[in-house]
């Protein structure tokens, strides 16, 4: 695999890694662009081919598994399951790693997790990144059986339990209180020994104590700019208290970009003008201590997401290193 993708888990990088959500698989009024709602696969296989093109180490979709009455109008229904998601574009992409952003592991037993998350890593030839999360629609949770209160201890067993799933055995063995198992054979494996990174969304004080104790990554979420030092420096605290010294990739989600001169309102939190602007801009994030970040594009078609990821990826990233 070539460099650009093992940047985004390695955080000697020298630089910040950069991916995106993928449009389309969600659709809240809260961050879709207005020509999502009517565009489908051939807008995802587009973008996602436009990452892999221009140096972007992931491509990310996020789970809902069913959106009740009383937030539809806010979040919308339309969230695509990220694994079959992340399968299509593994088959018409070549280098472009794949994320969960995030998985709700908690909603099915781990073995089940593992059985789809490692088909995929084998699928797209170890490209997998297994983001996962706690959750926060109750309505999931009960519809599923699971309890909704008690979701944050079932990730922490969920994400021990994966850690041993997607490992080197193919008979793994795992006493937990909620998920034990031992003598299950699960093939095929993962291509990525020893396994797939298991990166950790959430900006909660429960979500960062998980990522500092149980994951290789930290996906923040909703944290700004001039929060993110804190979080970091609490993130390690945590870590070298437990007593982890295996290095943790910590991300951030950026303000929303334009390369360029926009034309049409783009919102004042946009960063938008020349590359050298937006690279100077950007490069706080890897003074503070970022590895890798999470771009979103303003956009009034596919065909100008795709554009603004080519001027990015040219213009702007060779710039991200100063």
């Amino acid at each position: 695999m070539d460099s650009a993708c093992e940047a985004v888990w390695r955080p000697e990088a020298g630089r910040p890694a950069y991916g995106m959500q993928l449009p389309v698989q969600a659709q809240s009024p809260l961050f879709a662009e207005g020509w999502e709602p009517g565009a489908g696969p051939g807008e995802l296989v587009a973008v996602a081919r436009a990452a892999d093109r221009y140096g972007f180490a992931y491509v990310a979709c996020c789970e809902h598994i069913a959106i009740p009455r009383r937030l539809a109008e806010a979040m919308s229904t339309v969230w695509y399951d990220p694994v079959a998601t992340l399968a299509h574009l593994a088959a018409v992409t070549e280098r472009v790693r794949l994320l969960s952003h995030v998985a709700v592991v908690g909603l099915r037993h781990p073995l089940v997790t593992a059985k789809q998350y490692a088909t995929l890593d084998r699928l797209s030839g170890g490209r997998l990144i297994l983001g996962v999360g706690a959750g926060h629609v109750r309505e999931e949770f009960d519809a599923l059986g699971v309890d909704f209160a008690r979701r944050g201890a079932v990730v922490d067993e969920a994400v021990d339990a994966l850690k041993a799933a997607l490992g080197p055995e193919e008979f793994p063995k795992f006493a937990g209180e909620r998920f034990p198992f031992e003598g299950l054979g699960q093939a095929p494996r993962p291509v990525q020994a020893p396994r797939p990174p298991i990166w950790v969304g959430g900006s909660s004080p429960a979500a960062v104590r998980r990522a500092a104790v149980r994951g290789d990554g930290w996906l923040p979420q909703g944290d700004r700019r001039a929060e993110l030092p804190a979080q970091i420096g609490k993130l390690h605290r945590l870590r070298e208290a437990a007593g982890v010294t295996e290095p943790v990739v910590v991300g951030a989600i950026t303000e929303p970009l334009y390369v360029g001169a926009p034309g049409w309102e783009v919102g004042r939190r946009t960063l938008s003008g020349a590359p050298e602007r937006i690279a100077e801009s950007l490069r706080e994030y890897g003074a503070m201590g970022v590895h890798q970040i999470q771009v979103r594009f303003r956009s009034r078609s596919a065909d100008e997401l795709t554009d603004q990821m080519a001027a990015f990826g040219t213009d702007v990233a060779p710039l991200l290193n100063g």
